[in-house]
């Protein structure tokens, strides 16, 4: 079985991305204090420090779903082959979007992979991109955890991997532009 999110939710997010983009960053102090458990949240994504900010992102699923008692991810090789390309791809294309622009579902790339099997798999996933200071990992995972949909991947109990793909860039609209995007794969084989 497949988790894929509805249209609403992408559309739900969009929103969330054009925000990312206009708004000014507006963390404060309780903000840094929660980021601080974990390190490099607010290291600016560059071409030599990418795995520190992968690891900034696993760090902060990690702790929210410890504050609820829920299992830590563990990375996937293939989940995070899967979600480096897709936001790779999703740069060099300029779309934003879980589907490429040729139909390419989330499901058919993480299945090119070798990661969900025949006997039964759950899968997810989490998109994200911002500019300047807003392409963080502390602002995108602020961003993931106030939009209902993207939150639940967060902190579903069935999952139990994950993978992430940070490529630099904007995808749309600030092409050109100082920032990264952000693909998180989840999943769970049974």
């Amino acid at each position: 079985m497949a988790y894929v999110k509805t249209p609403r939710l992408v559309l739900a997010f969009l929103a969330c991305a054009v925000a990312l983009i206009a708004l000014p960053e507006l963390a404060d102090a309780a903000s840094r204090a929660r980021d601080a458990r974990c390190e490099n949240t607010r290291l600016q994504p560059s071409a030599g420090n990418l795995g520190a900010v992968r690891a900034a992102v696993l760090c902060l699923h990690n702790r929210e779903r410890a504050e609820r008692d829920l299992p830590r991810l563990k990375e996937s090789k293939k989940l995070g082959e899967a979600a480096t390309k897709h936001s790779d791809h999703m740069v060099d294309a300029g779309f934003f979007a879980h589907d490429t622009p040729s139909g390419t579902s989330m499901t058919d790339r993480i299945v090119r992979t070798g990661y969900a099997g025949d006997d039964g798999w759950t899968l997810g996933e989490n998109i994200a991109w911002g500019t300047g200071e807003l392409a963080t990992a502390a602002e995108i995972q602020r961003a993931w955890m106030e939009s209902p949909g993207h939150r639940a991947n967060v902190l579903r109990r069935e999952f139990h991997e994950i993978g992430i793909g940070i490529a630099l860039g904007a995808p749309v609209g600030a092409r050109g532009r100082n920032g990264a995007t952000y693909t998180a794969d989840f999943g769970a084989r049974r």
